[in-house]
């Protein structure tokens, strides 16, 4: 009996021992939650790009990513459970959330990184009445032409720094009997968002920032001069069959990701098209393979010398819900470029930090889209992003498509406008 006594304290000190051990692990652990709506490959290249981090300062990194994010994103605030830290892909989440009082601001050692590695624009998209809270990463750009590199070598066309050059290239394609654009605006449900992307790209070149930034706040109506303006800009190139292959009908039934291969057939049967960094996956598998050899990119042309040449774009801002040491840490590891620079040389992403190394893109074609987005005197986020959904993506997407389709222009914008909540 004595034995069995003696080997079931033994047992239990052993027991206690690990448990013990067991507690001083989960103490000792060093932990930060992410949570995005990054998924798929760019999961897989987000958690390599940090993995530096982890190495360097021995605190995990859980990330969790979600094509649902934005709905469980505030369920899970609401529910009292957020992350500690949540990648927001829209200002307004990081605005109603600031509001609300759930964000923990930037703190000074955060604050300075920010102003040394970031130009001013990218503080003042993450910040709410004055305070600064969102670090941005990750960042995609669309105000960028792509074109056949081959025939238009051949042809001898330049590259156009203003509208006006523009313009003239667009007529001495024609006069060479090529077609200067491919564009589609298809996209199922979303139909007409490659238009919104259109006509606020153009706005931000003629009305500039201010005047745009009043226009995402219902601070200028959409059948305001300016906005009517920046719609008929877009028109005199859409509604030209001589400058857009298969007209309004190819504009209307060609989704995005097919509208551009029209460049890549032989002889090409358009010479431009205007889409973001994105969309170099949707070119043919030989153009993705020679990509640097089969084509060449410039920046949407300036209208307005004033504004320069305008980026158009989005991207991700990660906030504080949770204050600790290691979520400090983490978050001022991604005000750095180091936290950018793995995932750059993988490819498929841009980044806005100003002491970036651009030999660190895996080629030339990125290394000139991450200059552009660097050097850009304006950046304006996507418009259609930042107004409310029945409007950014209700009636304006429908607007554009029933403009393609020839509704009058001012009953669009009136249209669009009362639809404003």
């Amino acid at each position: 009996m004595k034995k069995v006594v003696v080997v079931l304290l033994v047992f239990l000190m052993a027991g206690a021992a690990v448990f013990a051990a067991g507690q001083r692990e989960t103490v000792d652990e060093k932990v930060v939650t992410v949570f995005g709506a990054f998924v798929d490959e760019e999961a897989r290249r987000f958690e390599e790009a940090i993995r530096p981090f982890t190495d360097a300062t021995g605190i995990e990194v859980r990330y969790e990513g979600s094509s649902e994010f934005e709905t469980l994103i505030s369920v899970r605030v609401e529910g009292g459970n957020p992350p500690d830290i949540a990648a927001l892909p829209q200002p307004g989440l990081m605005q109603n959330f600031a509001q609300q009082g759930h964000l923990v601001p930037m703190w000074n050692s955060l604050e300075q990184l920010v102003d040394s590695n970031y130009a001013p624009v990218w503080k003042d998209l993450g910040s709410e009445g004055g305070t600064p809270y969102g670090v941005f990463h990750r960042v995609n750009a669309k105000s960028f032409v792509w074109y056949p590199k081959k025939a238009w070598d051949a042809a001898g066309y330049e590259i156009p720094t203003t509208w006006d050059e523009l313009e003239a290239l667009m007529d001495q394609m024609v006069a060479n009997g090529h077609t200067p654009w491919a564009i589609g605006i298809e996209s199922g449900g979303a139909t007409g968002w490659p238009g919104t992307d259109w006509v606020e790209d153009v706005m931000l070149r003629t009305a500039g920032p201010e005047v745009y930034q009043q226009w995402i706040d219902n601070e200028i109506p959409f059948n305001h001069p300016a906005v009517k303006e920046a719609f008929e800009i877009v028109g005199d190139i859409w509604f030209n069959d001589d400058y857009v292959y298969g007209g309004r009908n190819y504009i209307l039934t060609t989704s995005f990701g097919d509208s551009p291969r029209p460049l890549f057939e032989d002889p090409p049967r358009a010479m431009m098209h205007r889409q973001g960094n994105f969309v170099t996956t949707f070119f043919p598998d030989r153009i993705q393979d020679n990509l640097e050899q089969e084509v060449g990119v410039f920046p949407l042309p300036s209208i307005n010398p004033e504004w320069g040449i305008p980026v158009l774009g989005g991207g991700d801002q990660f906030v504080v819900f949770n204050d600790t040491p290691e979520v400090r840490q983490f978050m001022e590891f991604l005000a750095t470029w180091e936290s950018g620079k793995l995932w750059a040389q993988a490819g498929g992403a841009l980044f806005p930090y100003l002491d970036q190394d651009l030999d660190a893109y895996p080629n030339e074609i990125e290394r000139s889209l991450a200059e552009a987005l660097v050097n850009a005197e304006v950046f304006g986020f996507d418009a259609s992003d930042l107004m409310p959904g029945q409007v950014g993506a209700g009636s304006f997407w429908t607007g554009i498509v029933d403009w393609v389709n020839g509704r009058n222009l001012d009953t669009v914008l009136n249209t669009i406008q009362r639809s404003w909540p």
